[in-house]
């Protein structure tokens, strides 16, 4: 078994997530199966910008709540996990120089929302990523890049949504109730395909997935995979294992974590 912190792939959930009576117990038992990391870089599907940008690495900022029409007390979450300067540099120089710095970037809902029910203490050093473009090759390579810092216990993950077409959120309805075909039909083919370390299959989805288009209407909360794969296949191990599986109201929750 590989020493190296594993990779991740994580469905991430609004901030209401907290609040489900299933969600947050899964994401905390598996984070409990992982060794501590030393740090943890994220990659949210929520944070587009290019040329690739690293969150606020020399001191603590306040989150950045991106969403809006939520009860208040959504607003009022806090999770000021230390900084971290040499993650940073290392990224930097992972990708050649070529990374911003945005020192008064905070953590968006796509990072701190898993993370505090994974990491709930709130010390361990986290940096986020933003995502440059959504290639898939383009995304894949960046995680490729990105590889070799897991030698140095960073828990690279990308946090996205297995399937993600809002249309079908329907919060009066049961969080668990059946999802629409499309949904399910594209979790049990990416299900497969990550099971069978079909890279191939995975970069081209848009034209072998079925009902792709249909569960990323635009393919944002999907790219993140791309960096995990990348990740995983430069260390050399695209073995996986669905972590978290299921649905909420709709949505795939399906979670990876590759060794």
């Amino acid at each position: 078994m590989s020493s190296l912190p594993p990779v991740l792939f994580l469905s991430h959930g609004a901030p209401p997530l907290a609040d489900d009576p299933v969600w947050p117990g899964e994401l905390a038992s598996w984070s409990a199966r992982i060794a501590r990391p030393e740090a943890i870089l994220i990659i949210s599907a929520h944070w587009e910008q290019a040329p690739i940008t690293v969150s606020a690495s020399a001191a603590r900022v306040p989150l950045v709540y991106d969403f809006w029409g939520f009860p208040q007390h959504y607003y009022s979450v806090t999770y000021a996990a230390p900084p971290a300067p040499a993650l940073a540099d290392a990224v930097s120089a992972a990708l050649g120089g070529q990374v911003r710095r945005e020192e008064t970037r905070g953590l968006d809902h796509g990072a701190y929302v898993p993370l505090v029910e994974m990491y709930p203490d709130a010390d361990v050093p986290v940096l986020q990523l933003s995502l440059p473009m959504l290639d898939p090759q383009a995304l894949f390579q960046v995680g490729r890049a990105l590889a070799p810092l897991r030698e140095n216990g960073t828990l690279i993950v990308g946090s996205g949504f297995t399937t993600h077409n809002l249309r079908w959120f329907h919060p009066d309805n049961p969080a668990g109730a059946p999802p629409p075909a499309a949904s399910a039909e594209f979790d049990q083919w990416a299900a497969e395909a990550v099971a069978a370390g079909d890279v191939d299959a995975l970069l081209d989805f848009a034209h072998r997935a079925p009902a792709a288009a249909i569960a990323h209407p635009r393919t944002e909360h999907w790219a993140p995979l791309y960096v995990t794969l990348g990740a995983a296949s430069g260390s050399g191990d695209l073995s996986a294992q669905s972590a978290v599986d299921g649905f909420w109201f709709g949505l795939s929750k399906r979670s990876w974590q590759f060794a």
